[in-house]
């Protein structure tokens, strides 16, 4: 198996689609962030570029939480991409990452699940998550950086540190490190070059076919308050989840909120 001190950026480029040649590839083998560094470098770069670490040692996820992590049994990259703009045609960006993803590993064998908004699942437990963070450029463009996190392997020690059950995919882990960033990589390409034309609308139907707990009876919390509950029924063109209650259909805009279902 190919450890992260094997990637190389040349590798990961010889591998790519033609639509992910004008990405700039750096590698690493440690940084605190890979999503804070090129967050802090927007405003000098010329166009994507994607930046991957063997291991980051202060790893975010959604609302500033920590992504715990360890060498070789993760794969953590970031990719900075400038959108048209403006800011709020970017509702949505998390799930169409989370389609090109899910997608990209199906491809390769391994059928996985999306929970909304952020998350990537295997059978029923998280997988990966996804960190989109923004920046407005003077033109009025946005840089939108993208953080990835996938739990290759999970030894025991991890999950420990984690503290809940996580999913892992060792089949993808045998695979050629270079070789699965770059098919990850290039669908991503063509995905956020596609939204950036279109918005989120053309990929509602296929987030809607990957997710996780259709039609099953959820509840909505943001920081332990419960906000809804009812029964998720997909997303609908802006990304938004569509919960039908006791009063009617309702519209749960992306935030920092906890999707549970109803019974855990």
């Amino acid at each position: 198996m190919t450890k992260h001190s094997d990637l190389n950026s040349a590798a990961i480029a010889a591998h790519c689609a033609t639509g992910a040649a004008h990405v700039a590839i750096e590698v690493v083998d440690e940084t605190g962030s890979t999503n804070a560094d090129l967050l802090a470098r927007c405003a000098t770069l010329t166009g994507p570029t994607l930046r991957i670490a063997g291991q980051q040692t202060a790893g975010r996820g959604r609302a500033g939480r920590p992504w715990v992590s360890q060498a070789d049994a993760s794969l953590m990259f970031s990719l900075a991409w400038r959108f048209k703009g403006p800011l709020h045609q970017l509702v949505g960006l998390p799930l169409a990452v989370g389609v090109a993803l899910a997608e990209s590993m199906t491809a390769l064998g391994v059928p996985v699940h999306l929970k909304w908004p952020n998350d990537l699942l295997k059978d029923g437990h998280k997988l990966a998550g996804i960190l989109v963070e923004t920046q407005q450029a003077a033109d009025g463009s946005v840089w939108a950086v993208i953080g990835c996190g996938i739990n290759l392997l999970m030894p025991d020690a991890l999950e420990r540190q984690i503290g809940r059950s996580v999913s892992a995919v060792p089949w993808l882990a045998q695979m050629e490190r270079n070789t699965l960033v770059a098919a990850l990589l290039s669908r991503l390409a063509g995905v956020l070059a596609e939204f950036d034309d279109t918005g989120f609308a053309p990929f509602a139907e296929r987030w809607n076919l990957l997710h996780a707990w259709q039609d099953q009876h959820v509840k909505i919390l943001d920081n332990g308050q419960l906000l809804q509950q009812g029964v998720a029924a997909g997303v609908d063109h802006l990304g938004r989840l569509l919960l039908r209650t006791d009063g009617g259909l309702q519209e749960i805009m992306s935030g920092d909120v906890s999707l549970r279902l109803t019974g855990e």
